[in-house]
């Protein structure tokens, strides 16, 4: 039986914002209100998860559509993409085990429809409202800026923890 697609929430910013490091320190603090976390992160380079010279690496450029690498401790499905399709968040959302993740955080994918927090530091240099569209939950930044969703510190990651986990409480109701 497969359940329905966990809530996506992007956490969206200019590069050099601290998309990642807030992640890092978000992930654990939901995880402490048993929050169960899968995470999406979108990256502009050609990142290979794969070691060159290890075993999985050169079967799967043998020519494997899709390698999946396992262990005790933690597996990975690889899938070759070479059409070059734009990335669909939703069907990469759907790959994720429903019975396993009550939320997916998505890194990166700040134009996608769906509730994203987004992060504002002034001195980064890019305007705030560029990122601001309706589906905006929540602004986390260093200083007070203007807006009409509720604006978070961006310092304060329990703080934003704590507003996620009543942000899927409501969402749960």
């Amino acid at each position: 039986m497969t359940s329905r697609l966990p809530p996506l929430l992007a956490i969206a910013a200019y590069s050099g914002t601290g998309k990642t490091t807030l992640l890092k320190q978000l992930i654990p603090r939901l995880k402490q209100h048993q929050v169960r976390v899968g995470l999406i992160k979108h990256t502009h380079h050609d990142m290979d998860v794969d070691t060159p010279g290890k075993d999985s690496y050169e079967l799967r450029k043998a020519g494997a559509d899709q390698t999946l690498v396992a262990s005790d401790n933690r597996w990975a499905l690889m899938t070759e993409t070479p059409e070059q399709q734009p990335l669909d968040l939703q069907y990469l959302a759907s790959r994720f085990d429903h019975d396993k993740v009550d939320l997916i955080l998505v890194e990166g994918f700040k134009h996608e429809q769906i509730s994203k927090i987004v992060l504002y530091r002034e001195e980064v240099g890019k305007p705030l409202a560029d990122m601001l569209d309706q589906y905006v939950i929540a602004i986390a930044s260093d200083r007070k800026v203007e807006g009409s969703a509720p604006l978070l510190d961006i310092n304060q990651p329990e703080m934003i923890a704590l507003f996620i986990t009543q942000w899927l409480a409501r969402r749960k109701a």
